[in-house]
């Protein structure tokens, strides 16, 4: 029996744990994904907002330094899910997604109605890659294929997806680990977190590959990349707080939430994203994964407006976390500023 388990995930074999059942990763006193049912309902809803063919980002295309130094910090926009985080001398990508299509296909699928914030060829040398799970729009061979051969980074990713990865890419710099283990790299650490979220590249994968967050730990900051994510009552937000202390940034999702009765479980809303970042003593916060592929049904400005509207409601300053736009890079201020 123990054999066929472990010939049925054709990513990961390992012993059980309290999110692997020793076939499939699961979100522990969490939610799956709905049923096919549930998705076909959602389909043929009719409440699919139309979104633009292209909405082009006020921020022209960023041309970042070469290095951030020391504890100073900038984060810039690509697009999506997709950041640059330049601090401590290192430059790192979070779900680096260059490609025109989120999708296995190059004909079909969630396209990307606005250029990458920053061009392919003015990145700057990229040391990390921090991959949160394998979903089309965060985990995109074609842009890790161009990262490997003109900066050969490090790609650090959660149980499983390493096989896909190494398999499309021979010879990619791969770094797998499961929720609460750490890397060190150059003085910084990669810690990688639960995320409540679930994972397929098609229809007989599911959950075969796992999911998580990221903490960018140095000497003078931390940074909090959720990845992509349910809200789970709060509860990661909170085991965040307990576990790192706080955080000077945290890269929160805030689209792709539309239907609640079939996203909540893998998609918070912004006013889930502004309770998280108060949650997860958060004092700056950069708000993603929303305006450049349309996944959900709601309106392409929507996510912007909802959490201008949630932090007025909570009383914190917009400043403090801002809806970024491809091109916008934001020089996060210290801790204290935010105070």
């Amino acid at each position: 029996m123990a054999a066929g388990k472990k010939a049925a995930n054709r990513y990961y074999s390992g012993p059980p744990s309290d999110h692997f059942d020793g076939t499939l990763f699961f979100n522990p006193g969490g939610r799956m994904p709905g049923r096919f049912m549930d998705l076909l309902r959602w389909q043929f809803n009719g409440q699919r907002s139309k979104w633009p063919a292209a909405s082009p980002s006020p921020f022209a295309q960023a041309r970042p330094a070469a290095k951030v130094e020391g504890s100073s910090l900038t984060v810039t926009m690509v697009g999506h899910a997709s950041l640059l985080v330049q601090t401590a001398g290192l430059n790192i990508l979070t779900d680096p997604v260059w490609s025109q299509r989120a999708s296995p296909f190059s004909f079909a699928g969630p396209r990307r109605v606005n250029a990458p914030g920053i061009a392919f060829a003015d990145l700057p040398p990229i040391d990390l890659v921090l991959v949160s799970h394998n979903h089309y729009d965060h985990l995109d061979i074609a842009t890790l294929k161009q990262l490997k051969a003109v900066h050969d980074p490090l790609v650090v990713t959660p149980l499983g997806n390493d096989a896909i990865i190494a398999a499309a890419i021979p010879g990619m710099r791969l770094s797998a680990h499961d929720w609460g283990d750490r890397v060190d790299r150059d003085g910084v650490a990669i810690h990688v977190e639960p995320a409540h979220h679930w994972s397929a590249r098609g229809g007989r994968d599911r959950r075969m590959a796992l999911w998580a967050g990221f903490i960018i730990e140095t000497p003078g900051t931390k940074i909090y990349f959720a990845g992509d994510t349910g809200f789970h009552d709060g509860i990661n937000y909170r085991l965040m707080a307990e576990k790192h202390g706080g955080f000077r940034l945290a890269i929160l999702p805030i689209g792709a939430y539309e239907p609640r009765w079939f996203m909540a479980p893998q998609h918070q809303n912004p006013r889930e994203a502004v309770q998280g970042m108060k949650l997860s003593n958060t004092a700056f916060a950069a708000g993603c994964h929303w305006g450049t592929f349309q996944l959900t049904d709601e309106p392409i400005d929507e996510p912007a407006r909802k959490l201008a509207e949630a932090l007025v409601a909570e009383d914190i300053p917009g400043n403090r976390f801002r809806a970024m736009r491809p091109g916008e890079a934001w020089d996060v201020p210290d801790i204290t500023a935010s105070r």
